[in-house]
């Protein structure tokens, strides 16, 4: 699954403010929380993180489109990503990208065979 992310400049908790720390953090800082207790539940379920990066406006796409991270994630199958994706404890931890994302996409992507393959 390709993810396009855009973050918040000041993660917001108001859905969640329990988890919300003292003081506040960037949408970033909590998308970052969010990966470092969501990657062990995926890890679990079968499936990998395979990129994550920063990303860069496009060299062919709208001029005024930008996202901040880009992430690629390989998961064993459709039932395999759904089982983890509604599991309690990843809810749970998914209000921290609730907090960190103003704006993404979710592609589904699946390999094809080429000519030779």
């Amino acid at each position: 699954m390709l993810n396009l992310l855009r973050f918040r400049k000041q993660a917001d908790y108001s859905h969640a403010p329990q988890l919300e720390p003292d003081g506040g953090i960037t949408g970033r800082e909590a998308y970052d929380r969010y990966m470092h207790e969501m990657e062990p539940l995926l890890l679990a379920s079968g499936g990998e993180v395979l990129f994550s990066g920063s990303a860069a406006g496009f060299l062919i796409g709208p001029e005024d489109e930008y996202w901040d991270h880009v992430l690629l994630v390989r998961q064993a199958s459709k039932a395999a990503f759904l089982a983890f994706a509604s599991d309690p404890q990843a809810v749970m931890v998914t209000a921290h990208r609730t907090a960190a994302v103003a704006d993404s996409r979710l592609l589904p992507c699946r390999p094809e065979r080429t000519a030779g393959n």
